[in-house]
C-alpha cells in the first residue's frame, strides 16, 4: 500500500478486482452506500473515509499498471 502526501492511502486486490482508496487516520466507518460500481464509506457525521471501485480493470484496464498510474496521477 502507497501513502501519498494528502494522506491517502491506494490498495488494488487484484482476486476481487477492488481499488481502494481510504483517509489514512480516518475516523471509524459507520455505514456505507453503492453507488454504481463505487461503495462509498462514511463516518457517523457523514464524512467519507473510504472509496471502494468494484471491477476496477474494466474502468481503467487490465493489469495493475494503469492503477498505479491512476493513483499516482490523482494522489500525488
Amino acid at each position: 500500500m502507497k501513502k501519498y502526501r494528502n494522506k491517502i492511502k491506494v490498495s488494488y486486490d487484484a482476486d476481487a478486482d477492488v481499488l481502494a482508496l481510504e483517509q489514512a487516520g480516518a475516523a471509524k466507518i459507520d455505514h456505507a452506500q453503492e453507488l454504481g460500481t463505487m461503495v462509498v464509506h462514511f463516518t457517523k457525521s457523514g464524512a467519507p473515509v473510504l472509496v471502494e471501485i468494484l471491477e476496477a480493470a474494466k474502468t481503467f484496464g487490465k493489469g495493475t499498471k494503469p492503477l498505479q498510474k491512476f493513483a499516482e496521477a490523482a494522489f500525488a
